[in-house]
């Protein structure tokens, strides 16, 4: 049984081939662009797939959702986001263009219908969306600010609207600001070693600024 096996038994084998796939074309790619460490490399599957993946045990999307990605870099968390969820559209956005041609490739190559790809800046993204999703770019007191008016305020999936973050660490003094986020250790979803300080951050449009009114 194979790792995204392990995990998500319920994957199709267009799945499976997919992730697979990830790691001929980030190898490819990062010859030419640097999207990825070149110590991490060897272990995308476990810290780049894996971990984008963690997303989808803490949270289901419903069919026709839309996600954005802020700060995609080389297309996580967003490309394993979209394999998993074909019918949920995502965009993908980032401020550095190379990495965004990295990212439109890999998804041309891959045939994600699904997958938006922007090379600009989150201040001059426009679009509301169900969720922003993204992987540690910045301190939350930075990210909400900037992503709030990205978000929807009428939510129609089993969880509101919100913000769903991947980062790591102590968190305690960064999320003083938001006493509503929760918390979720991705150790409880996955076995290895590098998920034992990695988290989920979910916090909802509307508690936000529920302090403040």
């Amino acid at each position: 049984m194979n790792l995204f096996e392990q995990y998500f038994p319920n994957l199709s084998y267009e799945q499976i081939h997919q992730y697979y796939q990830l790691n001929d074309l980030y190898r490819k790619w990062n010859s030419k662009i640097n999207v990825i460490s070149r110590k991490d490399i060897d272990f995308l599957n476990e810290k780049h797939i894996l971990h984008s993946l963690g997303i989808a045990k803490f949270h289901s999307f419903k069919s026709g959702s839309e996600v954005l990605d802020i700060g995609t870099g080389g297309g996580f968390p967003g490309i394993p986001l979209a394999i998993f969820f074909p019918d949920v559209k995502f965009y993908l956005i980032d401020s550095i263009g190379k990495k965004i041609k990295v990212v439109k490739e890999i998804g041309e190559t891959l045939g994600l219908k699904n997958v938006i790809a922007l090379h600009t800046r989150a201040e001059d993204f426009d679009n509301e969306v169900d969720f922003v999703i993204s992987r540690a770019v910045t301190k939350m007191n930075d990210f909400v600010p900037l992503v709030y008016k990205n978000i929807k305020s009428k939510s129609t999936d089993k969880i509101k609207n919100g913000i769903i973050y991947l980062k790591g660490g102590d968190l305690k003094k960064e999320l003083l600001l938001f006493p509503d986020a929760k918390q979720i250790q991705l150790s409880t979803y996955f076995e290895s070693q590098f998920f034992k300080t990695k988290k989920i951050v979910y916090l909802s449009k509307d508690r936000i600024y529920s302090k403040k009114g």
